[in-house]
């Protein structure tokens, strides 16, 4: 069997790592990178809340196997981080906690509070009365484009709407490119605290009905603070390969504001302002059995 491993508190690791261009395996125990010269780089992987993996990259299944023993996110992303495309199980999901956020939705009056919540949070001011959450999410919508046009007037740079074709990244402009990279970042990290504190990522409440819909609410409460800003600064600078500038704006922003240490507290926050009791896990829960992992796959190869 398989020595159990005691993941890192998320708040305590380093925020996200990409990689590029390289087979990603285990070698003597240790997560490892092999470029094409066969050189090998150390990743520790238990310390890192999202590994994000750009064309290129090859993933083995004994690699993915200790990325979510250790708690690590697989994110499969596109060049310089944009569009994701899939991500892996890092871990950590509770019956208990689902079921909680699953009733939260379900119920409209506990929605409507979370909502609130929400965009107090975000806006720094308590929500007008006796709008529901359709309305709410007009009115959101609304300072969200007003927000963008004031921050890429003080960047210097000219600003046209958020306006981007997923299947066609070159057609967009700079500034689009710059955000697209910069919130796929974050939509990373997001997921990587949303699966680590035991809730779905598909369970949204402003969004819904997309995979990511309560990654996008959470991701949303940090967005203008965290990396909206210093991507219009990028795109105004005219660099080479701006995306490449934003993912390194990225790790170093998150890695100053310690971003992990916010988001696992804020999605507590604002789920408990629902108002519906925490359901507690049963106590005769146990983990199931684990068959010794390296006998898994001589399975239908003995004679």
């Amino acid at each position: 069997m398989l020595p159990p491993l005691k993941p890192i508190a998320m708040k305590e690791r380093v925020s996200l790592v990409f990689i590029e261009k390289g087979q990603i395996d285990v070698q003597d125990g240790a997560f490892v990178v092999i470029d094409e010269t066969g050189i090998r780089t150390h990743i520790p992987v238990g310390t890192i809340a999202c590994i994000m993996l750009e064309p290129g990259t090859r993933v083995s299944h004994h690699a993915a196997a200790l990325a979510a023993r250790a708690g690590t996110l697989l994110v499969w992303v596109g060049e310089a981080g944009v569009r994701l495309y899939a991500a892996g199980q890092p871990g950590g999901a509770r019956s208990d906690r689902l079921l909680y956020q699953a009733k939260l939705a379900l119920d409209d009056d506990a929605r409507l509070k979370v909502v609130r919540k929400m965009y107090e949070i975000r806006f720094g001011e308590k929500p007008p009365e006796r709008r529901s959450v359709e309305q709410l999410r007009g009115i959101e919508g609304a300072r969200v484009r007003k927000l963008y046009q004031l921050l890429a007037k003080q960047a210097g740079v000219e600003w046209n709407g958020r306006n981007y074709d997923h299947t066609d990244w070159d057609n967009s402009d700079t500034a689009n490119r710059c955000l697209s990279s910069a919130t796929a970042c974050l939509y990373g990290i997001c997921e990587a605290a949303v699966l680590a504190a035991g809730y779905a990522p598909a369970i949204g409440f402003i969004h819904t009905g997309k995979p990511l819909s309560f990654v996008y609410d959470i991701a949303d409460l940090f967005k203008f603070d965290e990396i909206v800003p210093h991507a219009f600064k990028i795109a105004a600078k005219n660099y080479p390969n701006p995306e490449r500038e934003v993912r390194l704006m990225c790790r170093d922003v998150f890695r100053q504001s310690k971003i992990l240490r916010k988001i696992i507290p804020t999605i507590e926050e604002v789920l408990a302002a629902g108002e519906l009791e925490v359901p507690k896990p049963a106590e005769e829960n146990i983990a199931p059995a684990i068959p010794n992992a390296e006998g898994i796959g001589d399975v239908g190869h003995r004679s």
